[in-house]
């Protein structure tokens, strides 16, 4: 920031404060003209104190304006210090919480939340789910050549995951076909840690069961699924359309590259992580993510919690820099605060 909060004049302030309500509002650079009617200074006075501003670093204008419109740096000044936020308006809690209410699952809920909070701020709205583990339903495997085997995992939720094994000596084809059996009909419905558990202690209690070789390498298999699953977040994306508002017209490859950055998942839910320590919601602005400098977006995330109040996951939204931060911020906030009501 070029410009701590004590080294602006109240008149500065004032005048700085209108610029970026204003551009939030309407998108576009902001004239002299524009904030004359709110404040008690001249139009011409109102340019100088624009361009004390500007040379701080806090607004710039296009070469085809005489407009001015607040840097990155800026809206970080004025989100951080100079912003008021209030509670969403009664209309828009209501709204939040009748969508999860109709929801029976954790997962309706997460995607009913997200949805009706993407709605409301007309942005793209994301959330970090709850890391559970995969409960087994089925696993197969179909022989590739003498040394690999492709391993077919199913879960009790309709996941599959298909990875290629490689045979060790002993571990033939056909012994994993017993073992497939076995785990199939003893080991169903359990998580993948309690199934390896399970196929370890037959191992070493019954060896004439279980080939110990095939055995092993479907237990390592089962253990190394495991700890993937619970080191991959998942993540819902909801209302991507919302993004291509009027004013995206003026700015279609700004709004293309954000859809195309919005495509990658996982780096998407890497930068919601850095959220699940924040007290209430923390933002990002434009270049402040590597992930969204190109698109000069910003993503505002708050954490929710479980009954124990551990932090479980993460809510927010992703949007153009000229966000309506005060209306926002506590839109998100109070979304993942509802989440956390319902997971109590």
């Amino acid at each position: 920031m070029n410009a701590p909060i004590p080294e602006l004049t109240d008149r500065m302030r004032q005048v700085f404060g209108l610029v970026v309500d204003a551009y939030l509002e309407r998108g576009i650079p902001v004239g002299s003209k524009a904030i004359a009617p709110s404040i008690s200074l001249s139009p011409a006075s109102i340019r100088g104190v624009m361009q004390e501003l500007e040379e701080l670093g806090l607004l710039t204008h296009p070469h085809t304006s005489a407009g001015r419109m607040p840097t990155e740096s800026g809206l970080r000044l004025f989100v951080d210090g100079i912003m008021q936020t209030s509670l969403p308006g009664a209309a828009e809690r209501l709204a939040i919480e009748k969508e999860m209410q109709r929801t029976g699952t954790i997962e309706d809920a997460l995607s009913a939340a997200t949805s009706a909070l993407s709605g409301l701020s007309a942005c793209a709205g994301v959330v970090l789910t709850p890391k559970q583990e995969m409960r087994l339903k089925q696993l197969g495997f179909v022989p590739l050549d003498s040394n690999r085997a492709l391993a077919v995992l199913v879960g009790m939720d309709g996941n599959v995951e298909n990875r290629v094994v490689n045979l060790g000596p002993g571990a033939s084809t056909a012994a994993l076909a017993e073992v497939a059996n076995y785990v199939n009909a003893r080991l169903v419905g359990l998580t993948l840690a309690e199934a390896e558990g399970r196929l370890r202690k037959e191992i070493a209690d019954s060896r004439e069961a279980v080939d110990r070789a095939a055995g092993e390498l479907v237990a390592s298999g089962l253990a190394q699924w495991s700890r993937d699953a619970m080191q991959r977040p998942v993540l819902i994306v909801r209302g991507q359309a919302n993004l291509l508002d009027e004013a995206a017209a003026a700015d279609l490859e700004r709004v293309r590259q954000l859809l195309d950055e919005l495509e990658d998942r996982q780096e998407i839910a890497r930068l919601l992580e850095k959220a699940r320590e924040a007290d209430g919601c923390r933002i990002f602005i434009g270049s402040e993510n590597r992930m969204f400098a190109l698109s000069g977006s910003s993503v505002i995330a708050a954490p929710y919690r479980d009954g124990a109040d551990r932090v479980v996951g993460v809510v927010g939204v992703i949007g153009p820099t000229r966000l309506n931060y005060a209306r926002v911020v506590p839109m998100v906030d109070f979304t993942a605060q509802a989440l956390t009501r319902w997971m109590q």
